[in-house]
């Protein structure tokens, strides 16, 4: 089972059997000097600001040292919405193992998110959502919650007046088909033979973000066969009229994109009658050694739930029981999604972040003043080391020939390492004096040369695959679930350049390209686009220093646009917060209660943008002082990681630690990089001059 977490996400279990289990680390920072001493007598308003975020980083280095696995790693939840939790109760009710201990654990988290109207939301405080409503509301009747009771009446009442299940997302209806509570009929065909399609065809699996495509080739066994449970109860009462459940929709203009893959589609449901036999056959066969042949050590497929849990049912479907070791390895991967919180509730969580969580929690505690050899530092750069991907995935299909070397999200993703968490490592072990400096060169080096290697002929880099870009895929009628493909981005793209510019490569021409590409993605209003976290504040917060790292003066045309822009959507309370609306909403942009992560970000754009004195950063600063537990913590419930821009949000419970303590180092510090001094010694980093020791 996963860390179960107390309110500010504070670990107390294990996250992996092979990984150990959380608890203190060995490394004991030093406390933090307490309050009563005040500042130095006489100190002014900039004197007395320093001491404040002295004290509040050392606070927040203490606790997270405590966060630390004697393995090395850090992680905190990844929290997302309750369509995991139902899914997965779906999952077992399938596979005829729903037990009522989880179920009731389950029924207890999903009860809890539900809203004043009967409704559930995707994030925090966000707007109702259709499909994440329906399926809360079938996961709790299998808890058996009657269907008249109050909460549940509310949730059908609104399910109906926006529509019924016929307007929920295809994913919930393939889940509602497995038990006969909507028609396979009535659901886009996915056919297997698709498996066959070559690399260069439109539409082959590979023009799919790897998360896709591991969630489709399964799909494709279990649209091939449609299987369907005996319902254990019926759903009238979530049609908008139960005695025409499937209402007829008006087709698209022939001449749209849509018109023409919903002829398509029609084509396909008519293949469905006439495939050959012997090719159907072969393509599911295909699929299932391909699904086979990307099983992770631990179980799981890619490290994230969705795929893991189409791979059982596929793989079910193609005759292998439960106690078979594929079936069993995959079951117990799932169960290592499950937080038990200590009141009893069972959260899913979509994915697990370790790789990403340590190296930027090694990021903020080196920038924080942690001295380079910290014990904590080394096990930490030791762990990472262990983790590093040698052998090639699904990328060398667009990029064949070239050397793997990389690092993913999870604890076993081999078949997918990632651009991001690259770059953040190589950042992260740069930082980090370590016994073994030759080890660690020849794992940068190969990260480094992986992350080149990846980069799109546009000149900026996406997080899994090269050259991702097809728009075809995103049209397919089955695909309305979010995001499916993997387009280059500014956040990516950022800290790759940022980590080429620490390895003495800003003057190279990839590096270049990438910076180049990142000038002319600015926003009119100053700001970046953020795929991977919410969202212009994110983008802006990682690209300003990355351009400033690989050379761009702060007095750049593009960099004073940022710095306006991040001052105009400060809060008044100093702080800096942004919706998840602001995906779907433009005006949303850079607007939303302040929080600890999104503040952090804001303040590592202007720190490194040459505004140390201005008057944003020590309101940004006052606003994470104020805002800090006791103990060292940030409170933040809202959502600032993303999945799917608008469609799959994130809360990351260790974000709310690592990048305020980031942004309060570099403040007490400066910023981890000069252009004078660029690190291509490797592991040579030296101590700031002050902190934690």
């Amino acid at each position: 089972m996963t860390a179960t977490t107390d309110g500010a996400g504070a670990m107390a279990g294990g996250a992996d059997p092979e990984h150990g289990s959380a608890a203190a680390g060995t490394a004991t920072p030093p406390a933090p000097s307490t309050a009563a001493e005040g500042p130095p007598g006489g100190a002014g308003p900039a004197e007395g600001l320093r001491y404040e975020v002295q004290e509040a980083a050392a606070r927040a280095v203490h606790e997270l040292m405590e966060r630390q696995d004697p393995a090395g790693w850090w992680k905190g939840d990844l929290e997302t919405n309750v369509t995991m939790d139902a899914e997965d109760l779906l999952l077992r009710q399938f596979l005829g193992i729903r037990d009522e201990a989880t179920t009731h654990a389950a029924a207890l988290f999903i009860r809890g998110e539900q809203q004043a109207d009967g409704t559930w939301a995707t994030f925090h405080g966000g707007p109702p959502e259709l499909s994440a409503t329906i399926e809360a509301y079938v996961a709790l009747r299998l808890a058996g919650d009657p269907p008249d009771a109050p909460h549940m009446t509310r949730a059908s009442a609104w399910i109906r007046a926006h529509g019924g299940i016929a307007s929920a997302r295809v994913f919930t209806r393939i889940w509602l088909a497995l038990f006969g509570w909507w028609s396979w009929d009535h659901l886009p065909e996915l056919p297997p033979e698709l498996l066959f399609l070559p690399s260069w065809v439109p539409l082959n699996i590979y023009d799919f973000g790897c998360w896709a495509r591991q969630t489709i080739v399964p799909l494709t066994v279990v649209s091939a066969q449609r299987p369907v449970r005996p319902a254990p109860f019926a759903l009238d009462e979530l049609h908008t009229d139960a005695r025409a459940p499937h209402p007829v929709k008006r087709p698209a203009p022939l001449a749209s994109w849509d018109g023409a893959f919903e002829r398509m589609d029609k084509a396909l449901h008519a293949y469905r009658r006439f495939a050959p036999r012997r090719l159907r056959k072969a393509a599911m066969t295909a699929a299932g050694r391909w699904i086979v042949e990307r099983q992770e050590n631990d179980g799981c497929w890619g490290g994230i739930q969705p795929p893991a849990v189409y791979s059982v049912i596929a793989l079910h479907l193609l005759g292998y029981d439960l106690e078979h070791p594929v079936m069993r390895a995959g079951l117990d991967s799932l169960d290592r999604f499950a937080v038990w919180r200590e009141d009893g509730a069972r959260m899913i969580e979509a994915c697990q972040s370790p790789v990403w969580d340590t190296c930027l929690a090694a990021i903020a505690l080196a920038d924080a003043g942690v001295r380079p050899d910290h014990p904590a530092l080394v096990k930490a750069a030791d762990w990472m080391l262990g983790e590093e991907i040698r052998r090639s995935g699904d990328w060398a299909v667009r990029r064949p020939g070239l050397e793997p070397g990389g690092w993913a999200f999870e604890f076993h993703n081999d078949n997918y390492p990632d651009i991001d968490d690259t770059a953040e490592v190589v950042l992260a072990l740069r930082r980090i004096r370590h016994p073994d400096p030759a080890k660690v060169e020849a794992a940068i080096a190969r990260g480094v040369s992986w992350n080149l290697g990846m980069q799109s002929k546009n000149g900026a880099w996406g997080a899994f695959d090269a050259d991702n870009t097809s728009t075809l895929p995103n049209r397919l009628p089955f695909c309305d679930f979010g995001e499916v493909i993997d387009p280059p981005s500014a956040d990516v793209t950022a800290h790759v350049v940022e980590m080429l510019a620490f390895e003495g490569k800003a003057a190279d021409p990839r590096t270049r390209r990438g910076i180049a590409w990142l000038l002319a993605e600015q926003e009119a209003d100053g700001s970046w686009f953020g795929r991977w976290g919410t969202n212009y504040v994110y983008g802006t917060g990682s690209v300003v220093p990355a351009l400033v790292a690989a050379g761009t003066a702060p007095a750049h045309p593009a960099v004073r646009r940022a710095v306006r822009w991040l001052e105009t959507v400060q809060n008044e309370d100093g702080g800096w917060g942004e919706d998840q609306r602001s995906y779907q909403d433009r005006s949303w942009a850079g607007k939303g209660a302040s929080t600890a992560s999104q503040t952090a970000w804001a303040l590592m754009a202007l720190l490194s943008a040459g505004e140390r004195e201005g008057e944003a950063v020590e309101r940004g600063l006052a606003y994470l002082v104020e805002t800090q537990r006791p103990d060292g913590t940030w409170d933040e419930p809202y959502f600032t990681g993303t999945g799917f821009p608008w469609d799959f949000s994130i809360n990351y419970h260790l974000y709310r630690q690592v990048f305020p303590l980031t942004a309060l180092g570099r403040y007490l510090h400066g910023e981890p990089f000069h252009p004078d001094r660029a690190r291509t010694t490797g592991a040579q980093a030296q101590a700031p001059a002050e902190g934690p020791r």
